[in-house]
């Protein structure tokens, strides 16, 4: 076995660390050594790995854990996962074969619209809830595929390419609306669906979305890449002018686009910078970071100066959602790794953030994973692995 791990490891062509660089101007932690981020990226990896990643009801297949009363797995969690753990591929010799198995357990739940997508959550035996999708668990799995592509090659057991472009295709088809480029919600959000013309805020990956593009070139996902683009812009300038943040949802999207009443589709908090929307500025940042794209530095320079300012400087001062306008929501008073992680990868776009980023790296960093749940753990993991210098593009 040793010498098998040995072998897939010789053939490695990204293993961390990576020491990716980044775009021009973009900054990582200063105050500790690069070898000294590596190791408290792979330190959390390690216990984070130890807790989420867990054996299937079938033999060669690993689950994300939900961790929550009714839900097992849930295929935002499996994006997660199949995501952090190829880019752990080197310091973790088993990555390959931990891949492997979660892409088996995904493609043992399929969507009812695709055998591509997957069936977004099951619960106690492996059992789907149903079998709709959600979007975002679909685009971290695509781009996992393509990851895993260039990690170690396509003459395994799985072709990750082909699988890639099969899913990557399926989810333009079921899960992007062809009239506005706008992103659907789930492959369940049908034409004639009240909510054909909304869409989460968080499923904007403009970085994933250009790598489907040069997979797939057929200017499709550039067009999705541009009109979200210019959405989010409008959100801000309208709705958010002092924070530039957006909402959780965002409504109309063909006409004149709002944000989503309360109660829309989770929580009286919906139409505010909530638990979906946290993710917004660790997903356009990633595109200037891999990309350089100048509309990714706009909007999270604008979403930097205005948390800097709120909170004075001082991570400890982060709530755990805003209004629009900027303001704290009532009783978010506390600590929730899924906004401060976020934050953490928005400040490495420029230099002028070095201080608040080293601040938000030791207070992200201080926090035990016994603490927290797989959502704001999985959600830290990921962006350590990016603000760490160790994320890329296939």
């Amino acid at each position: 076995m040793l010498f098998a791990a040995a072998q897939v490891n010789a053939q490695l062509q990204k293993p961390f660390p990576q020491h990716s660089l980044y775009a021009n101007g973009s900054i990582r932690p200063n105050h500790l050594s690069q070898q000294q981020l590596d190791k408290q990226v792979s330190v959390f990896y390690d216990q984070w790995k130890a807790r989420y990643v867990k054996p299937g009801c079938d033999k060669n297949q690993n689950y994300i854990w939900f961790e929550k009363p009714g839900k097992q797995c849930v295929s935002e969690g499996q994006g997660y996962g199949i995501l952090i753990t190829v880019l752990m591929a080197g310091y973790d010799k088993t990555a390959q074969s931990t891949f492997n198995n979660l892409y088996r357990y995904y493609k043992a739940h399929p969507a009812k619209t695709s055998p591509y997508l997957m069936a977004w959550a099951q619960g106690k035996n492996c059992k789907d809830l149903d079998r709709s999708t959600a979007t975002d668990g679909d685009m971290d799995i695509a781009y996992s595929l393509l990851l895993a592509a260039k990690q170690w090659g396509n003459d395994g057991q799985i072709n990750y390419a082909l699988e890639a472009k099969s899913m990557i295709t399926a989810i333009m088809q079921h899960e992007i609306n062809p009239a506005t480029y706008s992103i659907l919600i789930s492959d369940a959000i049908e034409h004639d669906s009240r909510d054909y013309f909304d869409t989460r805020s968080s499923d904007f990956m403009p970085a994933h979305f250009k790598a489907f593009e040069n997979t797939l070139k057929d200017g499709k996902w550039q067009k999705v890449i541009s009109s979200n683009y210019r959405l989010f812009s409008l959100m801000q300038s309208k709705y958010s002018p002092d924070a530039g943040i957006v909402p959780d949802f965002i409504r109309n999207v063909n006409k004149v686009p709002r944000p989503a009443q309360a109660n829309y589709l989770e929580s009286a908090y919906d139409g505010f910078y909530n638990y979906n929307a946290c993710r917004v500025p660790w997903r356009v940042a990633s595109d200037y970071l891999l990309y350089g794209d100048k509309r990714a530095l706009a909007m999270v320079t604008r979403i930097n100066s205005w948390i800097r300012q709120t909170t004075n400087g001082n991570p400890d001062n982060i709530s755990a959602g805003y209004t629009l306008a900027g303001n704290d929501i009532k009783r978010r008073y506390f600590e929730a790794l899924s906004f401060i992680a976020p934050f953490t990868v928005s400040a490495t776009v420029d230099k002028s953030n070095q201080v608040w980023l080293n601040k938000l790296w030791d207070y992200l960093v201080a926090f035990k994973l016994r603490d927290y749940d797989y959502y704001d753990n999985s959600i830290k993991m990921l962006d350590m692995i990016i603000v760490s210098g160790n994320y890329w593009k296939p």
